[in-house]
């Protein structure tokens, strides 16, 4: 297991999202009592809709106060908001569509413009958002590729280096696009991190990462590691398939 993690393994997929929901709504609970505010980064994909698609859902979204919440996006494709391929469109209309939050706390990432310019108005954006003792986010929902990618982090990134940009625009060779991605420092900075994973074709780069590999710019995961927070692997009995 990779150091300082926690795996909690679910026997279905809809268990998984489920649990998956309820924790992020008990963070986003804890985070409103102990400090008036709840930080909260999404992952895109489709491993995620579910889940919020029950925060969006009741009785859970009568649970939150959402007008102390902030969303932030893990990463995005430079693709307009109304593109089927857009992380935004698929969390606006599962989730932000359907809470009262404002839209202003609401934080995205432009991604019909430049990738350079998308990616500074970001980091803009989250540095008037993470100051006055707000430094830190509350929660990073993260997703896992089958080669070891997770936000817009690929193997071999430019974004894995430092230089200390917490937001950065990546072209990734392997799908011939430009992204724009939160980097390692941002996310282990994060009170709690969580990787949400699924189904069987995942089993082996699970396996990988929590038992066999080391941090490794080739296994982007990997290198998830807060410095001062939790770390948390919730998958479903498929991905954990290859961990007996």
């Amino acid at each position: 297991m990779t150091s300082g993690a926690s795996l909690r393994v679910h026997e279905t997929t809809d268990e998984l999202h489920r649990s998956v929901a309820e924790m992020v709504v008990d963070v986003m609970g804890r985070s409103l009592r102990e400090r008036g505010v709840c930080i909260l980064a999404l992952s895109g994909g489709e491993t995620p809709r579910p889940v919020y698609h029950r925060l969006g859902s009741s009785p859970l979204k009568e649970m939150v106060d959402w007008g102390r919440v902030h969303l932030l996006c893990g990463d995005e494709r430079m693709v307009p908001p109304e593109d089927p391929q857009s992380n935004y469109r698929m969390v606006e209309r599962e989730l932000v569509s359907r809470v009262p939050i404002p839209p202003e706390n609401v934080h995205w990432i432009s991604g019909e413009k430049e990738p350079a310019v998308a990616a500074r108005e970001y980091e803009s954006d989250l540095q008037r958002l993470l100051s006055e003792g707000r430094e830190r986010m509350d929660l990073v929902l993260l997703g896992l590729g089958e080669d070891g990618h997770t936000a817009s982090l690929f193997p071999e990134s430019p974004a894995l280096k430092g230089g200390g940009a917490r937001i950065r625009a990546v072209f990734v060779p392997q799908l011939g696009t430009w992204r724009v991605t939160m980097t390692l420092p941002l996310i282990n900075a994060a009170r709690r991190v969580v990787f949400v994973v699924t189904g069987k074709e995942k089993a082996g780069i699970v396996r990988r990462i929590l038992r066999e590999g080391k941090p490794s710019s080739l296994l982007p995961a990997s290198l998830i590691q807060p410095r001062d927070g939790e770390l948390v692997w919730m998958i479903d009995r498929e991905a954990a398939s290859e961990l007996i």
